[in-house]
């Protein structure tokens, strides 16, 4: 566990994923892995809420569709929607106006205005997203994943990345359907 995280995610009970970490997660990305399963485990043992919009899941399917891999795109919307501790919020007109004035102020794209609109409505307590641009965004703690990566995309081959990422997708099914 990387303790540097673990501070970061004290007290926090609401937390706001931007689609950055979910595709690292479901993908096992070797370098994000390590810091998302700490996220991701507050999450599943109930010691935190995720909160997410559905741009995230239009984000997350839109590769796998393009690449023919429909299973993939299935899997991550199944999980999205169905997964305990998770839940998508759709865009809404208090969420609209929010994203404008956040898209006006930060220079912000669409969906990127609509995540952080998603979370600061919503109560989260953080944002956790990849993109240091967030950053900018005063009106909420971001957490931004490369600050707490101890290992480098480029030092693990990917084979092992592959053969991570269908451990980890058969380990969440799994775990998703055990009562």
């Amino acid at each position: 566990m990387n303790g540097k995280l673990n501070s970061a995610l004290d007290g926090k009970r609401v937390l706001c994923l931007d689609t950055s970490p979910i595709i690292y997660f479901i993908e096992a990305s070797p370098a994000h892995l390590p810091i998302l399963r700490e996220v991701f485990s507050r999450i599943d043992k109930g010691a935190a809420r995720g909160i997410s919009s559905y741009i995230t899941l239009l984000e997350v399917m839109v590769k796998p569709l393009k690449e023919g891999a429909r299973d993939l795109a299935l899997q991550y919307r199944d999980i999205l929607l169905h997964s305990r501790g998770l839940r998508l919020y759709p865009l809404e007109e208090e969420l609209a106006e929010k994203a404008a004035q956040l898209r006006a102020k930060y220079n912000l794209r669409t969906p990127d205005a609509i995540q952080m609109a998603t979370a600061i409505r919503r109560g989260a307590d953080v944002f956790i997203t990849n993109d240091f641009r967030f950053r900018a965004v005063k009106e909420i703690d971001v957490i931004v994943l490369q600050d707490y990566a101890t290992v480098t995309p480029s030092s693990l081959s990917g084979f092992w990345a592959s053969i991570l990422r269908k451990i980890f997708v058969a380990l969440l099914f799994s775990a998703r359907n055990v009562p």
